[in-house]
């Protein structure tokens, strides 16, 4: 399929997405939005996909935020809808993908940009990076999940203060906090992500589903993530890649996984 504002390239079982809009510091757009999540449906049913590494274009941005010139002159109803739909349609789906997401955060990270990057299973960032969320002094707040995963990721103290200072932090500052999981020269950047995507993808695929379902569910109201992981544990007894992980282990050699 055709997509105006992003690229898609499979190779050997890890898909790269890019958001493609470098004029617009890689912004997004609602078409933008349409075109991530209609593609990454797809990704999720394509059983040879085991990792995706979603990067913005060239070396400025990641993702440096929302389209605002899209919303400025949105009421309360059409912000509710362009929130809740933005949720629904990209942020959730990348979180609830049984896929894991890896986001190469190369420059600007702002606002939705650093939303999209949390969303993600693990963030990989350039030593360029600058990452914050400057909602606040638009008199707004973080609509696509800020407010949420920023505070499970890097806890409540350092989450209201990034969110109500609307200040910028380096990647340095930022893997210090846990805000990213590593940090490399920009040059390095899509090489160490493929370097994390190719240690996973060695794993079994179906382990890593439940795992991901396992640690989510601690994030869900009403659900015990606990007994979340003891059913999630006890499904993995009835795959081949118990089987064959098992197996692989007492004959003393590397498993061999679909």
């Amino acid at each position: 399929m055709h997509y105006k504002n992003i690229l898609v390239q499979n190779s050997d079982q890890i898909c790269y997405l890019t958001i493609n809009r470098p004029k617009y510091l890689n912004s997004l757009n609602n078409e933008t939005i349409d075109e991530l999540s209609s593609c990454i449906k797809e990704i999720i049913q394509n059983k040879e996909i085991k990792c995706v590494i979603l990067t913005g274009a060239e070396k400025k941005a990641f993702v440096a935020g929302a389209d605002i010139k899209e919303f400025s002159d949105y009421n309360k109803i059409q912000a509710k809808d362009l929130s809740k739909n933005g949720h629904e349609k990209l942020f959730n789906l990348i979180e609830n993908s049984t896929i894991p997401f890896i986001a190469a955060v190369n420059g600007f990270a702002l606002g939705g940009g650093l939303e999209l990057a949390m969303s993600c299973h693990i963030r990989i960032a350039s030593d360029n990076a600058k990452m914050g969320l400057p909602e606040v002094s638009l008199g707004v707040i973080p609509g696509y999940g800020g407010t949420q995963r920023l505070p499970q990721i890097v806890g409540k103290g350092l989450a209201l203060e990034m969110i109500t200072t609307a200040k910028m932090i380096n990647a340095e500052k930022a893997l210090s906090i846990g805000l990213v999981n590593q940090v490399c020269n920009q040059e390095d950047l899509i090489a160490k992500c493929v370097e994390m995507a190719n240690k996973i993808k060695c794993n079994s695929s179906t382990a890593i589903t439940n795992a991901i379902k396992s640690v989510n569910a601690c994030y869900q109201d009403g659900v015990d993530g606990m007994e979340s992981e003891i059913n999630f544990f006890s499904d993995c007894f009835e795959t081949k890649d118990f089987v064959e992980g098992t197996k692989a282990f007492m004959e003393k050699r590397k498993p061999k996984f679909n």
